[in-house]
């Protein structure tokens, strides 16, 4: 059996040996080298030619934004980024994914050794997931992203055709994604109208990173994008994700929908959980609901969007040729749960589409 092949960058001696023993631990993987920074693993990369990168955020000589941007440019490969549970780095982890990081490893500030261990199970699934990811290589001209204002994007984005409005208020758009859906879900919200139906988000986080991929939408959208608060109305023009940590899932409050926001068990071992949030629009949207799927490993949702589809909603899902990791969406599918499979730059726009073409879509009341 061919072995899975990765070189660990990291300026820590410490989890460069940690992570190195979690690889060759696997019977699938082998860590074929170590660097202390990207200087060095530049060099290694070169001399073995590994299958999956893990990458360190926070570097000597070169950060790891700048490394991974020279990367994609000139020699793309699956990168699995390791950062800390920190607001910063939870900013940066967001950047990085935009630049075509596979998927990132939130160590811990304290208790290194033990915390690594304990992620172990997630961090060799990681780098499974990415040795089979589709990585796309990033344009010569562009650079390290800049965070962006607070106030819109209207400045760094090009003109839009104007789109129809859309007088709704009652329809509700439900997103669940894993692996590669940081940019995926970007990608769905950003060319939606300021008067779009609400949209409601899960999307596989940990704790703290949720409240900055939250900020980061809500800098590019039209919409206003934030973290659910239990018991708040869900209203049009407006996108709740999930809380890391948390399973978020819609409720009925008189003639309004809310949110509920929950400390429960994990849910086909994710918490937040796209199953959670699927089986309750299924049970309190029904037609009302349409259903979006976007890239990720896994099958957290499959059944319950076809839970959604058998309650009258109607389902977008990505296509296996835009998805980073085609699973979420591949189960969904077989599970007859999809009405439509779409390239990821054809989801908005088709059911943009849908909604303007259908009037009654728009003005159902429950």
């Amino acid at each position: 059996m061919k072995k899975i092949r990765v070189v660990v960058v990291d300026d820590s001696a410490l989890v460069r040996s940690l992570l190195t023993e979690i690889i060759n631990r696997q019977s699938d993987m082998q860590c074929v080298g170590a660097a202390a920074d990207p200087l060095v693993a530049r060099e290694m990369i070169r001399e073995t030619s590994p299958d999956v990168i893990t990458l360190d955020v926070e570097m000597p000589r070169m950060d790891g934004l700048e490394f991974l941007s020279r990367l994609m440019r000139l020699r793309p490969m699956p990168v699995v980024m390791v950062s800390t549970l920190t607001e910063q780095g939870a900013d940066i982890t967001l950047r990085a994914l935009e630049m075509g990081a596979v998927d990132y490893v939130a160590k811990p500030r304290i208790g290194i050794t033990s915390g690594l261990n304990e992620l172990a199970h997630d961090i060799v699934d990681k780098i499974r997931i990415a040795a089979g990811a589709h990585v796309k290589r990033l344009p010569a001209v562009a650079a390290v992203p800049a965070p962006a204002a607070s106030g819109g994007s209207a400045a760094a984005e090009p003109p839009r055709a104007p789109l129809p409005r859309l007088a709704t208020t009652e329809k509700i758009i439900c997103i669940g994604a894993s692996t590669g859906g940081t940019e995926a879900i970007r990608e769905v919200l950003v060319p939606m109208p300021a008067d779009a139906p609400a949209i409601v988000i899960t999307q596989h986080m940990p704790p703290g990173f949720t409240t900055s991929f939250a900020a980061r939408l809500n800098s590019l959208c039209r919409i206003s994008v934030a973290e659910a608060r239990h018991g708040e109305r869900i209203l049009p023009g407006h996108a709740y994700i999930a809380p890391g940590g948390k399973q978020f899932r819609i409720d009925r409050s008189g003639s309004n929908y809310v949110a509920v926001v929950e400390d429960t068990e994990p849910v086909n071992r994710h918490k937040p959980s796209v199953e959670v949030l699927f089986k309750s629009a299924a049970r309190v949207l029904g037609p009302n609901a349409i259903g979006i799927m976007l890239t990720g490993m896994g099958a957290d949702g499959a059944l319950a969007m076809r839970e959604m589809k058998d309650a009258g909603s109607y389902n977008y899902v990505q296509d296996e040729a835009s998805c980073v990791v085609f699973g979420m969406p591949r189960m969904a599918i077989q599970s007859g749960a999809a009405h439509e499979v779409l390239p990821l730059k054809q989801i908005t726009s088709a059911l943009l589409g849908r909604l303007a073409a259908n009037p009654a879509l728009v003005r159902h009341r429950i």
